[in-house]
């Protein structure tokens, strides 16, 4: 059970249209490394977890994600909002235009739409972390290049820096969930005999049949 608190987690307020960085940020969005892979993944994968505490970062942070494909999303929408047909056209978006008007559609930089299979469930729960912190590093990764991407435009740069930040402290915290995985795995497993308390006695007493 969540509860929606109608703002965003970090606010954004862009002032001027720039279709051409949408076409860009949207990868965030709905790319291989975007919020929406992350969110269904690691809300798919938490299920499989070994312990309460892994569990828990699984679903804190595929939560997190949901909140961050929102503010992908209203930079996208507000990037595009007002945008002319000429704007659109020369940011290379007739084509997304075509098929989705200036709808958030999720979608690559390159225009690949959305697949499941963006989101590695494993069903082994050291696969599937080792799998989420590398997915953080390069949705950190991702941010820095958009980051590059926007030069001065402080509107855009200030939320892209506050998801960068997160993707860091989301890859401390798997960091966490797999040693502590690692070390439930690891401990011994006891279990007691099947055989009844006095199953052998009668073999070492010396009675007679």
């Amino acid at each position: 059970m969540w509860t929606y608190n109608k703002t965003l987690q970090y606010p954004i307020n862009i002032k001027c249209t720039d279709p051409k960085l949408a076409k860009v940020i949207i990868s965030q969005y709905g790319g291989p490394d975007g919020e929406l892979a992350a969110s269904l993944r690691y809300l798919s994968q938490r299920f499989g977890m070994p312990d309460q505490k892994a569990k828990a970062i699984l679903n804190d942070i595929g939560t997190e994600e949901l909140a961050h494909l929102e503010m992908v999303g209203t930079i996208v929408h507000q990037l595009t909002d007002g945008a002319s047909i000429e704007e659109i056209e020369k940011a290379g978006l007739a084509s997304y235009y075509t098929d989705h008007g200036v709808d958030v559609y999720p979608s690559s930089a390159a225009g690949v739409p959305f697949t499941a299979a963006y989101i590695a469930c494993k069903g082994d729960p050291i696969a599937n972390l080792q799998e989420d912190l590398a997915a953080e590093q390069k949705a950190r990764a991702t941010y820095e290049k958009l980051i590059n991407l926007c030069r001065d435009n402080p509107e855009v740069l200030d939320p892209l820096r506050y998801l960068r930040e997160r993707e860091v402290v989301h890859f401390q915290r798997f960091g966490e969930a797999l040693r502590g995985v690692q070390d439930k795995l690891a401990e011994k497993k006891f279990y007691m005999n099947d055989m009844k308390p006095y199953d052998n006695m009668n073999d070492n007493c010396g009675c007679n049949s």
